[in-house]
């Protein structure tokens, strides 16, 4: 499934598709990372959370239809971001039996897509590593700010 993102920033209105999908074009599943607005009152990425969507789904209450998804977390390392990069430094959270940290969040705090980076520290990158596997891979992950403008201008 897939769910149409539009937001707007300081020059213009954009539009971007989030997807949460078993088989991308017949290949592997695609299941990406967005930003989430957690407080809105602070400035940039402090007022934000990454998760990845799992499942877009929809709940009835009281015959009003709520657009939801289904989201795994990753928390924030440290109170800035590294150094040497500029960019901050994710991690996914897990329960304490040690499974994703996951929660079903309304589809109007997603703000935008977000775009992670693996972060390997001094370990080799297996060769046959492929971009689908790569959340389930590395143990934390720059949130790279320079993927396109509006990830640079909201989230930092």
């Amino acid at each position: 499934m897939e769910c149409r993102c539009a937001s707007s920033g300081t020059q213009s209105m954009f539009c971007k598709w989030i997807r949460a999908v078993d088989s991308w074009r017949g290949g592997p599943a695609r299941r990406d990372c967005v930003f989430v607005d957690h407080s809105p009152d602070l400035e940039g990425f402090l007022g934000l959370l990454v998760a990845r969507v799992h499942l877009f789904l929809s709940i009835s209450y009281d015959k009003t239809k709520y657009p939801c998804a289904l989201v795994s977390w990753f928390l924030t390392v440290g109170s800035s971001p590294c150094p040497y990069t500029g960019m901050w430094i994710v991690e996914p959270d897990f329960d304490n039996m040690e499974k994703k940290a996951m929660s079903i969040i309304h589809l109007d705090t997603i703000l935008c897509g977000a775009h992670l980076i693996g972060n390997a520290g001094s370990s080799h990158i297996p060769h046959d590593l492929t971009c689908h596997d790569s959340l389930d891979t590395f143990a934390s992950f720059f949130v790279n700010r320079y993927v396109d403008y509006h990830s640079h201008e909201i989230a930092f």
